[in-house]
Protein backbone atom coordinates (compact mmCIF):
# COMPACT_ATOMS: atom_id res chain seq x y z
CA UNK A 1 0.00 0.00 0.00
CA UNK A 2 1.48 3.40 -0.72
CA UNK A 3 0.36 6.78 1.32
CA UNK A 4 1.32 9.71 -0.33
CA UNK A 5 3.12 12.05 3.01
CA UNK A 6 1.97 14.55 4.25
CA UNK A 7 2.28 17.54 6.31
CA UNK A 8 1.73 17.82 8.95
CA UNK A 9 1.84 14.07 9.64
CA UNK A 10 -1.11 12.00 11.23
CA UNK A 11 -2.64 11.78 14.55
CA UNK A 12 -4.92 9.28 14.94
CA UNK A 13 -6.79 8.89 18.56
CA UNK A 14 -8.61 5.97 19.28
CA UNK A 15 -11.35 5.89 21.65
CA UNK A 16 -12.29 2.87 23.37
CA UNK A 17 -14.99 1.64 25.65
CA UNK A 18 -13.07 0.65 28.41
CA UNK A 19 -15.31 -2.60 29.24
CA UNK A 20 -15.69 -6.12 28.61
CA UNK A 21 -13.92 -7.19 25.33
CA UNK A 22 -14.02 -3.93 23.85
CA UNK A 23 -10.98 -2.67 24.49
CA UNK A 24 -9.26 -5.35 23.26
CA UNK A 25 -10.84 -4.93 20.47
CA UNK A 26 -9.90 -1.28 19.84
CA UNK A 27 -6.66 -2.10 20.93
CA UNK A 28 -5.94 -4.09 18.38
CA UNK A 29 -7.01 -2.25 15.83
CA UNK A 30 -4.58 0.69 17.11
CA UNK A 31 -1.43 -1.40 16.91
CA UNK A 32 -1.92 -2.55 13.32
CA UNK A 33 -3.25 1.01 12.57
CA UNK A 34 0.55 1.87 14.10
CA UNK A 35 2.33 -0.47 12.48
CA UNK A 36 0.55 0.09 8.99
CA UNK A 37 0.86 3.84 8.84
CA UNK A 38 4.07 4.15 10.54
CA UNK A 39 5.67 5.19 6.58
CA UNK A 40 3.99 8.32 6.80
CA UNK A 41 5.05 9.10 10.18
CA UNK A 42 1.60 9.07 12.13
CA UNK A 43 1.28 9.24 15.83
CA UNK A 44 -1.89 7.81 17.28
CA UNK A 45 -3.19 7.68 20.83
CA UNK A 46 -4.81 5.70 22.21
CA UNK A 47 -8.01 6.71 24.68
CA UNK A 48 -9.23 4.68 28.20
CA UNK A 49 -9.59 4.51 31.51
CA UNK A 50 -6.47 3.96 33.64
CA UNK A 51 -8.20 0.67 34.81
CA UNK A 52 -8.35 -0.16 31.27
CA UNK A 53 -4.79 0.81 29.97
CA UNK A 54 -3.54 -1.22 33.18
CA UNK A 55 -5.26 -4.40 32.05
CA UNK A 56 -3.98 -3.81 28.33
CA UNK A 57 -0.74 -3.18 29.23
CA UNK A 58 -0.76 -6.78 31.23
CA UNK A 59 -1.93 -8.48 28.86
CA UNK A 60 0.25 -7.14 25.62
CA UNK A 61 3.27 -8.25 27.67
CA UNK A 62 5.33 -6.19 25.26
CA UNK A 63 6.20 -2.72 24.80
CA UNK A 64 4.17 -0.61 22.53
CA UNK A 65 5.26 0.65 18.93
CA UNK A 66 6.95 3.56 19.16
CA UNK A 67 4.06 5.74 17.87
CA UNK A 68 1.90 4.24 19.55
CA UNK A 69 0.80 5.70 23.20
CA UNK A 70 -1.75 5.58 25.88
CA UNK A 71 -3.76 8.47 26.96
CA UNK A 72 -6.32 8.28 30.14
CA UNK A 73 -9.93 9.76 29.88
CA UNK A 74 -11.66 10.19 32.92
CA UNK A 75 -13.92 6.91 34.28
CA UNK A 76 -16.16 9.16 36.10
CA UNK A 77 -15.11 7.26 39.50
CA UNK A 78 -13.96 10.51 40.77
CA UNK A 79 -17.51 12.10 41.16
CA UNK A 80 -19.27 12.42 44.54
CA UNK A 81 -21.61 9.95 43.39
CA UNK A 82 -19.24 7.35 42.97
CA UNK A 83 -17.40 7.36 46.11
CA UNK A 84 -17.94 5.50 49.27
CA UNK A 85 -16.68 2.06 50.70
CA UNK A 86 -19.08 -0.26 48.56
CA UNK A 87 -18.07 -1.40 45.53
CA UNK A 88 -19.31 0.06 42.60
CA UNK A 89 -21.29 -2.21 40.40
CA UNK A 90 -20.17 -2.14 37.07
CA UNK A 91 -23.42 -1.62 35.34
CA UNK A 92 -23.32 1.52 37.20
CA UNK A 93 -19.33 2.36 36.35
CA UNK A 94 -20.43 1.97 32.38
CA UNK A 95 -23.06 4.84 33.51
CA UNK A 96 -20.33 7.33 35.23
CA UNK A 97 -17.89 6.41 32.31
CA UNK A 98 -20.45 7.72 29.69
CA UNK A 99 -21.72 10.03 32.04
CA UNK A 100 -18.43 11.84 31.90
CA UNK A 101 -17.76 11.29 28.25
CA UNK A 102 -20.83 12.89 27.52
CA UNK A 103 -19.45 16.35 29.77
CA UNK A 104 -16.64 16.72 28.21
CA UNK A 105 -14.58 14.08 29.16
CA UNK A 106 -13.40 12.46 25.47
CA UNK A 107 -12.64 15.98 24.52
CA UNK A 108 -10.30 16.30 27.48
CA UNK A 109 -8.40 12.82 26.53
CA UNK A 110 -7.97 14.44 22.59
CA UNK A 111 -6.74 17.96 24.29
CA UNK A 112 -4.25 15.45 26.50
CA UNK A 113 -3.44 13.60 23.07
CA UNK A 114 -2.10 16.78 21.42
CA UNK A 115 -0.04 18.05 24.47
CA UNK A 116 1.52 14.59 24.69
CA UNK A 117 1.98 14.82 20.98
CA UNK A 118 3.82 17.93 21.23
CA UNK A 119 0.79 20.30 20.46
CA UNK A 120 0.29 17.97 17.07
CA UNK A 121 -3.34 18.08 16.69
CA UNK A 122 -5.63 14.95 16.66
CA UNK A 123 -6.42 14.71 12.88
CA UNK A 124 -8.59 12.03 13.06
CA UNK A 125 -10.76 10.07 16.04
CA UNK A 126 -11.69 6.25 15.31
CA UNK A 127 -13.82 4.96 18.11
CA UNK A 128 -15.72 2.27 19.62
CA UNK A 129 -19.39 3.33 18.22
CA UNK A 130 -20.30 2.40 22.00
CA UNK A 131 -18.56 6.00 22.94
CA UNK A 132 -20.95 8.01 20.52
CA UNK A 133 -19.91 11.55 22.37
CA UNK A 134 -16.23 10.76 20.52
CA UNK A 135 -18.55 12.20 17.72
CA UNK A 136 -19.01 15.64 19.34
CA UNK A 137 -15.31 15.83 20.43
CA UNK A 138 -14.18 14.91 17.28
CA UNK A 139 -16.25 18.02 15.63
CA UNK A 140 -15.23 20.13 18.12
CA UNK A 141 -11.32 20.00 16.99
CA UNK A 142 -12.16 19.65 13.80
CA UNK A 143 -11.61 15.89 13.14
CA UNK A 144 -13.59 13.47 10.97
CA UNK A 145 -15.43 10.64 13.50
CA UNK A 146 -14.78 6.57 12.07
CA UNK A 147 -16.80 4.39 14.10
CA UNK A 148 -15.85 0.89 15.04
CA UNK A 149 -18.27 -2.02 15.47
CA UNK A 150 -17.01 -4.99 17.34
CA UNK A 151 -20.50 -7.24 17.38
CA UNK A 152 -22.69 -8.86 14.87
CA UNK A 153 -23.65 -6.68 11.78
CA UNK A 154 -26.81 -7.99 11.75
CA UNK A 155 -27.09 -6.47 15.33
CA UNK A 156 -26.15 -3.16 14.21
CA UNK A 157 -28.42 -3.08 12.10
CA UNK A 158 -31.19 -3.98 14.83
CA UNK A 159 -29.59 -0.88 17.01
CA UNK A 160 -30.23 1.31 14.12
CA UNK A 161 -33.92 0.30 13.71
CA UNK A 162 -34.57 0.09 17.16
CA UNK A 163 -37.41 3.26 16.41
CA UNK A 164 -39.16 1.23 13.85
CA UNK A 165 -38.80 -2.34 15.40
CA UNK A 166 -40.46 -0.52 18.86
CA UNK A 167 -43.36 0.88 16.57
CA UNK A 168 -44.26 -2.37 15.13
CA UNK A 169 -43.50 -4.76 18.09
CA UNK A 170 -44.10 -2.64 21.17
CA UNK A 171 -45.50 -3.94 24.23
CA UNK A 172 -45.70 -7.50 22.24
CA UNK A 173 -42.54 -8.90 22.29
CA UNK A 174 -43.45 -11.88 24.62
CA UNK A 175 -46.51 -12.94 22.39
CA UNK A 176 -44.94 -12.50 19.34
CA UNK A 177 -41.47 -13.91 20.56
CA UNK A 178 -41.26 -16.63 17.35
CA UNK A 179 -42.29 -14.16 14.73
CA UNK A 180 -39.71 -13.71 11.99
CA UNK A 181 -39.53 -9.84 11.43
CA UNK A 182 -39.61 -10.39 7.56
CA UNK A 183 -40.98 -6.74 7.29
CA UNK A 184 -37.56 -5.27 8.09
CA UNK A 185 -34.85 -5.37 5.46
CA UNK A 186 -32.31 -7.17 6.48
CA UNK A 187 -33.74 -8.56 9.70
CA UNK A 188 -36.05 -11.19 8.05
CA UNK A 189 -34.09 -14.38 9.15
CA UNK A 190 -34.52 -13.40 12.93
CA UNK A 191 -37.13 -13.65 15.16
CA UNK A 192 -38.58 -10.96 17.53
CA UNK A 193 -36.64 -12.70 20.55
CA UNK A 194 -33.84 -13.20 18.84
CA UNK A 195 -33.61 -8.82 18.94
CA UNK A 196 -30.38 -7.78 21.40
CA UNK A 197 -31.95 -6.59 25.24
CA UNK A 198 -33.21 -2.84 25.31
CA UNK A 199 -34.75 -2.86 21.51
CA UNK A 200 -37.98 -4.37 21.62
CA UNK A 201 -37.44 -6.19 24.79
CA UNK A 202 -35.30 -6.21 28.38
CA UNK A 203 -34.25 -3.01 30.46
CA UNK A 204 -34.89 -0.36 28.52
CA UNK A 205 -33.04 1.86 31.11
CA UNK A 206 -30.09 -0.08 30.77
CA UNK A 207 -26.65 1.69 30.95
CA UNK A 208 -26.22 -0.44 27.32
CA UNK A 209 -29.68 0.14 26.30
CA UNK A 210 -29.64 3.62 26.74
CA UNK A 211 -26.27 3.96 25.13
CA UNK A 212 -26.89 2.14 21.92
CA UNK A 213 -30.20 3.62 21.20
CA UNK A 214 -28.59 7.19 21.20
CA UNK A 215 -25.96 5.57 19.06
CA UNK A 216 -28.22 3.92 16.49
CA UNK A 217 -30.03 7.35 15.91
CA UNK A 218 -26.77 9.48 15.72
CA UNK A 219 -24.63 7.09 13.33
CA UNK A 220 -26.71 7.65 10.06
CA UNK A 221 -26.76 11.48 10.56
CA UNK A 222 -22.54 11.22 11.48
CA UNK A 223 -21.54 11.34 7.60
CA UNK A 224 -18.49 9.24 8.79
CA UNK A 225 -15.90 8.49 5.93
CA UNK A 226 -16.08 4.75 7.03
CA UNK A 227 -17.69 2.43 9.76
CA UNK A 228 -15.28 -0.21 10.27
CA UNK A 229 -17.68 -3.95 10.79
CA UNK A 230 -16.00 -6.63 12.36
CA UNK A 231 -17.32 -9.06 9.55
CA UNK A 232 -15.52 -10.07 6.39
CA UNK A 233 -16.75 -10.44 2.81
CA UNK A 234 -19.31 -13.52 2.24
CA UNK A 235 -20.38 -14.10 6.23
CA UNK A 236 -23.23 -11.10 6.18
CA UNK A 237 -26.13 -12.42 4.36
CA UNK A 238 -26.92 -10.67 1.52
CA UNK A 239 -30.07 -8.76 2.63
CA UNK A 240 -28.20 -7.74 5.50
CA UNK A 241 -25.38 -6.17 3.20
CA UNK A 242 -27.99 -4.19 1.18
CA UNK A 243 -29.77 -3.05 4.53
CA UNK A 244 -26.61 -1.73 6.30
CA UNK A 245 -25.29 -0.01 2.93
CA UNK A 246 -28.66 1.64 2.60
CA UNK A 247 -28.35 3.33 5.96
CA UNK A 248 -24.31 3.53 5.87
CA UNK A 249 -23.37 3.71 2.74
CA UNK A 250 -19.23 3.65 4.20
CA UNK A 251 -18.93 0.64 5.71
CA UNK A 252 -15.47 -1.43 5.51
CA UNK A 253 -15.79 -5.21 6.44
CA UNK A 254 -12.54 -5.66 8.19
CA UNK A 255 -13.16 -8.97 10.90
CA UNK A 256 -12.40 -10.79 12.40
CA UNK A 257 -10.33 -7.97 13.83
CA UNK A 258 -7.74 -10.45 15.69
CA UNK A 259 -6.40 -11.46 12.65
CA UNK A 260 -5.16 -7.55 11.32
CA UNK A 261 -1.89 -8.24 13.26
CA UNK A 262 0.39 -10.83 12.92
CA UNK A 263 0.96 -13.92 15.04
CA UNK A 264 2.31 -13.60 18.51
CA UNK A 265 5.84 -14.45 18.16
CA UNK A 266 6.25 -14.28 22.03
CA UNK A 267 3.66 -16.85 23.00
CA UNK A 268 5.00 -18.98 20.00
CA UNK A 269 8.60 -19.14 20.99
CA UNK A 270 7.49 -19.59 24.82
CA UNK A 271 4.13 -21.60 24.85
CA UNK A 272 4.08 -22.13 28.74
CA UNK A 273 3.93 -18.05 29.29
CA UNK A 274 0.87 -18.00 27.20
CA UNK A 275 -0.81 -21.64 28.58
CA UNK A 276 -0.20 -21.41 32.28
CA UNK A 277 -2.60 -24.34 33.13
CA UNK A 278 -1.37 -26.69 30.08
CA UNK A 279 -4.27 -26.88 28.02
CA UNK A 280 -2.42 -27.47 24.74
CA UNK A 281 -0.35 -30.32 26.26
CA UNK A 282 -3.40 -31.92 27.62
CA UNK A 283 -5.33 -30.90 23.99
CA UNK A 284 -1.89 -33.12 22.93
CA UNK A 285 -3.34 -36.52 24.16
CA UNK A 286 -5.95 -36.69 22.18
CA UNK A 287 -7.42 -37.45 19.24
CA UNK A 288 -8.18 -35.41 16.45
CA UNK A 289 -11.54 -33.36 16.63
CA UNK A 290 -12.77 -35.83 20.04
CA UNK A 291 -12.88 -32.97 22.67
CA UNK A 292 -15.39 -30.50 23.34
CA UNK A 293 -13.99 -27.14 24.85
CA UNK A 294 -16.35 -25.01 27.06
CA UNK A 295 -16.07 -21.44 27.63
CA UNK A 296 -18.32 -18.37 28.55
CA UNK A 297 -16.01 -15.82 28.24
CA UNK A 298 -15.21 -13.47 31.15
CA UNK A 299 -18.93 -12.01 31.70
CA UNK A 300 -21.07 -14.23 31.51
CA UNK A 301 -21.97 -16.88 34.11
CA UNK A 302 -24.50 -20.07 34.35
CA UNK A 303 -26.46 -20.35 37.30
CA UNK A 304 -25.98 -22.88 39.84
CA UNK A 305 -27.80 -25.02 39.01
CA UNK A 306 -27.43 -25.10 35.60
CA UNK A 307 -23.97 -25.16 36.15
CA UNK A 308 -24.12 -28.54 37.89
CA UNK A 309 -26.50 -29.48 34.86
CA UNK A 310 -23.56 -28.90 32.11
CA UNK A 311 -21.00 -30.70 34.67
CA UNK A 312 -23.70 -33.64 34.30
CA UNK A 313 -23.79 -33.38 30.51
CA UNK A 314 -20.29 -33.19 29.55
CA UNK A 315 -19.76 -36.54 31.63
CA UNK A 316 -23.07 -38.23 30.20
CA UNK A 317 -21.35 -37.29 26.75
CA UNK A 318 -18.27 -39.60 27.57
CA UNK A 319 -16.47 -37.11 25.44
CA UNK A 320 -13.25 -35.52 26.55
CA UNK A 321 -13.91 -31.80 27.56
CA UNK A 322 -11.96 -28.87 28.72
CA UNK A 323 -13.80 -26.70 31.03
CA UNK A 324 -12.50 -22.73 31.37
CA UNK A 325 -14.74 -21.90 34.39
CA UNK A 326 -13.95 -18.62 36.84
CA UNK A 327 -12.27 -19.98 39.69
CA UNK A 328 -15.17 -18.54 42.31
CA UNK A 329 -17.64 -20.88 40.41
CA UNK A 330 -15.54 -24.42 40.87
CA UNK A 331 -17.48 -24.82 44.31
CA UNK A 332 -20.86 -24.71 42.30
CA UNK A 333 -19.70 -27.95 40.25
CA UNK A 334 -21.31 -31.23 41.31
CA UNK A 335 -19.50 -33.17 44.37
CA UNK A 336 -16.45 -35.41 43.18
CA UNK A 337 -16.93 -33.35 39.67
CA UNK A 338 -13.50 -32.03 39.59
CA UNK A 339 -11.80 -35.42 41.13
CA UNK A 340 -13.50 -37.43 38.39
CA UNK A 341 -12.45 -35.00 35.41
CA UNK A 342 -9.23 -35.60 36.42
CA UNK A 343 -8.93 -38.66 37.15
CA UNK A 344 -8.97 -39.88 33.46
CA UNK A 345 -10.87 -42.69 31.51
CA UNK A 346 -14.54 -42.21 29.37
CA UNK A 347 -15.52 -37.91 29.73
CA UNK A 348 -12.31 -37.05 31.49
CA UNK A 349 -11.70 -33.78 31.25
CA UNK A 350 -9.61 -30.69 32.11
CA UNK A 351 -10.80 -27.64 34.27
CA UNK A 352 -8.82 -24.61 34.33
CA UNK A 353 -9.97 -20.94 35.47
CA UNK A 354 -8.30 -19.49 32.07
CA UNK A 355 -7.69 -20.82 28.54
CA UNK A 356 -5.47 -19.56 25.23
CA UNK A 357 -8.91 -19.55 23.77
CA UNK A 358 -7.26 -18.87 19.92
CA UNK A 359 -5.02 -21.33 20.33
CA UNK A 360 -7.34 -23.86 21.91
CA UNK A 361 -9.75 -23.45 18.87
CA UNK A 362 -7.00 -24.06 16.48
CA UNK A 363 -5.77 -27.10 17.92
CA UNK A 364 -6.39 -30.51 16.00
CA UNK A 365 -8.18 -32.35 19.27
CA UNK A 366 -11.05 -29.86 19.66
CA UNK A 367 -13.97 -31.02 17.59
CA UNK A 368 -16.82 -28.85 19.15
CA UNK A 369 -17.07 -25.67 21.29
CA UNK A 370 -19.77 -25.05 23.94
CA UNK A 371 -20.21 -21.04 23.94
CA UNK A 372 -22.12 -18.13 25.32
CA UNK A 373 -22.23 -17.14 21.43
CA UNK A 374 -20.10 -13.61 21.80
CA UNK A 375 -18.94 -12.66 19.19
CA UNK A 376 -15.60 -12.79 19.22
CA UNK A 377 -15.42 -16.31 20.55
CA UNK A 378 -17.58 -17.60 17.73
CA UNK A 379 -15.49 -15.51 15.31
CA UNK A 380 -12.62 -17.47 16.76
CA UNK A 381 -14.35 -20.39 16.47
CA UNK A 382 -15.09 -19.71 12.75
CA UNK A 383 -11.44 -19.11 11.88
CA UNK A 384 -10.59 -22.76 12.99
CA UNK A 385 -13.49 -24.41 11.42
CA UNK A 386 -15.42 -25.95 15.28
CA UNK A 387 -19.07 -26.12 15.05
CA UNK A 388 -20.71 -25.09 18.05
CA UNK A 389 -23.29 -25.15 20.57
CA UNK A 390 -24.72 -21.77 22.09
CA UNK A 391 -26.19 -20.99 25.25
CA UNK A 392 -27.01 -17.14 25.23
CA UNK A 393 -27.07 -14.98 27.47
CA UNK A 394 -27.04 -11.45 27.48
CA UNK A 395 -27.24 -8.37 24.74
CA UNK A 396 -26.77 -9.77 21.45
CA UNK A 397 -26.08 -13.53 22.16
CA UNK A 398 -29.04 -14.54 20.85
CA UNK A 399 -29.12 -13.30 17.68
CA UNK A 400 -25.75 -14.45 17.17
CA UNK A 401 -26.77 -17.88 18.28
CA UNK A 402 -29.55 -17.61 15.79
CA UNK A 403 -27.09 -16.57 13.33
CA UNK A 404 -25.38 -19.72 13.95
CA UNK A 405 -27.63 -21.89 14.17
CA UNK A 406 -30.28 -21.00 11.35
CA UNK A 407 -28.15 -18.59 9.10
CA UNK A 408 -24.82 -20.25 8.39
CA UNK A 409 -25.88 -23.38 9.95
CA UNK A 410 -22.53 -24.24 11.52
CA UNK A 411 -23.70 -25.26 15.16
CA UNK A 412 -26.66 -25.81 17.54
CA UNK A 413 -28.49 -23.40 19.61
CA UNK A 414 -29.80 -25.20 23.37
CA UNK A 415 -33.73 -25.15 23.47
CA UNK A 416 -34.80 -22.61 25.56
CA UNK A 417 -31.05 -21.03 25.75
CA UNK A 418 -31.11 -22.89 28.95
CA UNK A 419 -28.81 -26.06 29.38
CA UNK A 420 -29.79 -29.39 30.97
CA UNK A 421 -27.59 -32.98 31.24
CA UNK A 422 -29.37 -34.70 28.36
CA UNK A 423 -29.09 -30.94 25.95
CA UNK A 424 -25.70 -30.92 26.93
CA UNK A 425 -24.96 -34.63 26.22
CA UNK A 426 -26.83 -34.95 23.13
CA UNK A 427 -25.03 -31.55 21.99
CA UNK A 428 -21.95 -32.35 22.49
CA UNK A 429 -22.21 -35.79 20.77
CA UNK A 430 -23.93 -34.91 17.88
CA UNK A 431 -21.13 -32.21 17.03
CA UNK A 432 -18.29 -34.61 17.69
CA UNK A 433 -19.62 -38.10 16.56
CA UNK A 434 -23.11 -37.28 14.16
CA UNK A 435 -24.19 -36.57 10.53
CA UNK A 436 -25.44 -33.62 11.22
CA UNK A 437 -22.26 -32.39 13.36
CA UNK A 438 -19.97 -33.27 10.17
CA UNK A 439 -22.12 -31.30 8.07
CA UNK A 440 -22.33 -28.26 10.37
CA UNK A 441 -18.44 -28.88 10.83
CA UNK A 442 -18.02 -28.77 7.19
CA UNK A 443 -20.22 -25.35 6.76
CA UNK A 444 -17.32 -23.70 9.28
CA UNK A 445 -14.45 -25.18 7.26
CA UNK A 446 -16.34 -22.87 4.28
CA UNK A 447 -16.42 -20.06 6.22
CA UNK A 448 -12.86 -20.65 7.81
CA UNK A 449 -11.94 -20.49 4.17
CA UNK A 450 -12.92 -17.57 3.20
CA UNK A 451 -12.11 -15.90 5.96
CA UNK A 452 -8.51 -16.96 5.51
CA UNK A 453 -9.27 -15.67 1.68
CA UNK A 454 -10.54 -12.46 3.07
CA UNK A 455 -6.93 -12.00 4.90
CA UNK A 456 -4.68 -13.37 1.95
CA UNK A 457 -2.79 -10.91 0.34
CA UNK A 458 -4.91 -8.75 -1.85
CA UNK A 459 -8.26 -10.20 -0.12
CA UNK A 460 -10.80 -8.41 0.86
CA UNK A 461 -10.74 -7.88 3.95
CA UNK A 462 -6.46 -6.77 3.58
CA UNK A 463 -7.84 -4.63 0.65
CA UNK A 464 -10.53 -2.85 3.22
CA UNK A 465 -8.34 -2.10 5.87
CA UNK A 466 -5.55 -0.25 3.35
CA UNK A 467 -8.61 1.83 2.48
CA UNK A 468 -9.28 2.50 6.34
CA UNK A 469 -5.78 3.13 7.03
CA UNK A 470 -5.61 6.19 3.89
CA UNK A 471 -9.38 7.73 5.35
CA UNK A 472 -7.84 7.42 8.89
CA UNK A 473 -4.57 8.74 7.71
CA UNK A 474 -5.89 11.96 5.76
CA UNK A 475 -5.09 15.64 7.48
Amino acid sequence: MALAVSSPAPHVAVVAFPFSSHAAALFTIARALAAAAAPVGATLSFLSTAGSIARLRGAAGAELPGNLRFVEVPDGAGTPAAKGPVPVPMPRKMELFMAAAEAGGVKAGLEAARAAAGGARVSCVVGDAFVWPAAEAAAAVGAPWVPVWIALSSALLAHLRTDALWADVGDQAASRADELLVSHPGLGSYRVSDIPDGVVSGDFDYVISRLLHRMGQLLPRAAAPAVALNTFLGLDPPDVTAALDETLPNCLPLGPYHLLLPEDTTAAASPAAGDPHGCLAWLDAHPARSVAYVSFGTVASPRPDELRELAAGLESSGAPFLLSLREDSWPLLPAGFLARAAAGGAGSGLVVPWAPQVAVLRHESVGAFVTHAGWGSVLEAMSSGVPMACRPFVGDNRMIARSVASVWGIGAAFEGATMTRAGVAAAVGELLRGEEGARMRARAQELQAAMAAAFAPGGACRRNFDKFVEIVCRV
